[in-house]
């Protein structure tokens, strides 16, 4: 069921959407995008926005953390076969292990970190989220069980940290 849906995806997205997506996930890269989208939070949303753009880029370490330092150490699994993909973009994969995408783990972790507090950067965060989680589909870096798993780790982090302090307090009692 990943093949097929992966041949799909890669293969029903129009060019035009495919440049942006891949714009996109190039801003993404590194972490980039969050890190400016929190730098300008930070400036512009008072208190609330230095705390969404806190809880943001921990959220997104975690997620990092465990995607990236954890779990494709443990999966190895190798990317989407290159024939599956009719566009160029398939020459510039990562060699690490397809599973889970850390880029959808980073991009759904930042977002579901900012939401609860700020929701207007919240929605305007998870339209490059989605489109981060869509591109590395199309792109022929990740199966769509990868994204999926990679969303769930994001969506994980933004919990944890945003439990943290009551549950550390928890403990020292």
């Amino acid at each position: 069921m990943d093949g097929v849906l992966t041949r799909k995806g890669a293969s029903r997205v129009p060019p035009g959407v495919g440049r942006a997506l891949s714009a996109v996930e190039e801003a993404a890269e590194g972490t980039k995008l969050w890190c400016g989208a929190a730098a300008m939070m930070a400036v512009a949303g008072g208190w609330r926005g230095r705390t969404a753009a806190a809880g943001g880029l921990a959220a997104l370490a975690v997620a990092q953390l465990v995607s990236n330092g954890l779990c494709k150490q443990l999966a190895g699994r190798e990317r989407p076969p290159k024939e599956w993909f009719a566009h160029d973009e398939v020459d510039d994969r990562p060699g690490s292990s397809s599973f889970p995408s850390g880029h959808t783990a980073a991009a759904v972790a930042f977002t579901a970190a900012v939401a609860p507090i700020w929701p207007a950067a919240g929605a305007v965060c998870a339209v490059p989220a989605a489109m981060v989680a869509l591109e590395r589909v199309q792109s022929g870096a990740h199966y769509p069980s990868d994204v999926a798993a990679g969303a769930a780790i994001g969506q994980a982090a933004a919990v944890l940290v945003r439990r943290a302090p009551r549950l550390v307090l928890r403990w020292w009692r």
